[in-house]
């Protein structure tokens, strides 16, 4: 795989496209710029990897639009060694960023496939979070607790176990609504008893499954 200067060229002008957009964090803009997000893609595809939309990469999952990925990244406001849990792995895309800025990353992934394609190809290009196979939902209790979550599927509520799973002064972005739109969610864990809620535009989102999410049982 090329990362080749047209490859780059071509990021710095989605990181143009995106900063355009509202972005203002530099960390944020420069992580996006970084990861080569052409290795997500087919080589038939090559010409969708820099432009500012999601795309699908089976499994009825997609990878997320870089604009989206900044708008989370942004609100999460990383701190390099933030241990952060991701929940929805994906293509992976949304963890490079991640590790880009510092943080170490624990990320899981509901869907099995999903979870062993990206499982071996991110280290390939050189990122290695630390990933995970279940019900992202319910996040990750052996692992708690956590300075940021972000969930990168739709729920149709702020899973409890989430909140319980945030340190305090931690902060958790989350789509949440319907399988169409979802608002984006900030919460802040101010203490045990109080959080600090913030709501932002709406966005759409594959579906957050599991327990806590649409397929409750």
């Amino acid at each position: 795989m090329e990362d080749s200067y047209r490859h780059k060229g071509l990021r710095r002008e989605l990181v143009k496209i995106i900063r355009e957009k509202g972005i203002k964090n530099e960390h944020v803009l420069n992580a996006i710029g970084k990861v080569p997000r052409h290795f997500f893609f087919d080589n038939a595809f090559l010409e969708h990897a820099y432009q500012d939309k999601a795309f699908p990469i089976g499994e009825g999952q997609t990878i997320s639009q870089p604009y989206t990925v900044a708008f989370q990244t942004e609100k999460l406001a990383i701190k390099k060694g933030d241990k952060v849990l991701e929940i929805g792995t994906g293509s992976g895309y949304q963890a490079c960023v991640l590790l880009e800025l510092g943080a170490k990353v624990y990320t899981i992934e509901y869907n099995k496939v999903l979870y062993e394609r990206t499982k071996s190809f991110l280290p390939s290009i050189g990122y290695s979070p630390n990933f995970y196979f279940g019900d992202g939902s319910q996040g990750m209790p052996s692992k708690a607790p956590f300075d940021k979550i972000i969930v990168t599927a739709g729920a149709p509520s702020v899973p409890k176990s989430l909140i319980s799973q945030l340190n305090i002064g931690g902060i958790l972005i989350i789509p949440v609504g319907d399988n169409e739109k979802q608002k984006m969610v900030k919460i802040i864990k101010i203490s045990d008893k109080q959080l600090k809620k913030e709501s932002f535009s709406y966005f759409s989102f594959v579906p957050l499954l599991g327990k806590e999410g649409w397929n409750k049982k």
